[in-house]
């Protein structure tokens, strides 16, 4: 059995055939589903589609690419819903920030935002005492020292779609968990490939992200739950541990993380 620790079932591309991929899901063996929040206008359709399939939860969460328009209230109040399980995805994101705004103050502006929302987004955890699912992109020192600052107050924390920074890694040490998807299935994935290694088995998850990121031989197609038994095997080739090891392990990671 195998948990999908970060799949976004509510994104419009499973709108015609969301029966179908959780069908698939579980005829592969994946027994439980976490949705990451995005966008604070999708939260609902997340929760709803939490409630009409059996083991699918959600995490309430703001994306720091749709911080413009956060609303903390609105955010806090999914957080005692019982198929609420994290808050999340949030984190920071200074990915082509250059090219979106026209100078210096302009961007300087939206990375003080981004941590604005951030903050934010941990202080929620620890008032409900949920843990983060954090999202980090060429942002690794200023992410890093954020979480340093917080982790003794945090309930747990998994970098999603870990990017093998050493930085970042290093995190192991305050308990944090490593979500691992199909980018591990990637031939220009070598520092992740070398890094996984170093990454205690206890913190160890499975994702998909999906529908992006879709790992090979699906490389490039829309991504869904049931492919996370291609990233189970290849971890397993790595860690040169048979794959139902793999699928043991992660899934009491994510259910210790979790809580499910």
């Amino acid at each position: 059995m195998i948990i999908d620790t970060h799949c976004h079932l509510d994104d419009d591309s499973f709108n015609d055939d969301l029966d179908f991929v959780i069908k698939r899901a579980k005829e592969s063996g994946i027994n439980k589903i976490i949705i990451p929040g995005a966008d604070l206008k999708s939260l609902e359709k997340a929760r709803k589609i939490a409630y009409a399939y059996e083991g699918v939860y959600f995490a309430p969460g703001v994306h720091p690419y749709d911080i413009e328009g956060f609303d903390y209230e609105y955010l806090k109040s999914f957080l005692n819903d019982k198929r609420c399980v994290a808050i999340g995805e949030c984190g920071l994101d200074y990915y082509k920030i250059k090219e979106h705004f026209n100078s210096d103050d302009e961007v300087l502006a939206n990375k003080n935002l981004q941590k604005k929302v951030f903050l934010d987004q941990i202080n929620l955890a620890k008032e409900f005492k949920k843990p983060l699912i954090i999202h980090a992109r060429d942002a690794n020192e200023d992410i890093y020292n954020i979480l340093k600052t917080h982790a003794k107050e945090l309930y747990g924390v998994v970098l999603h779609c870990f990017n093998a920074s050493k930085l970042l890694l290093s995190l192991k040490d305050e308990g944090f968990y490593f979500g691992i998807g199909g980018v591990l299935t990637f031939k220009n994935a070598k520092n992740l490939v070398n890094i996984l290694n170093e990454i205690p088995l206890s913190n160890l998850l499975i994702e998909t992200d999906a529908p992006y990121l879709a790992p090979t031989p699906n490389r490039g197609k829309r991504n869904e739950p049931a492919y996370t038994k291609f990233v189970a095997s290849k971890m397993a080739e790595i860690l040169n541990l048979e794959v139902s090891k793999i699928e043991e392990i992660t899934t009491k990671n994510a259910e210790k993380l979790f809580k499910i």
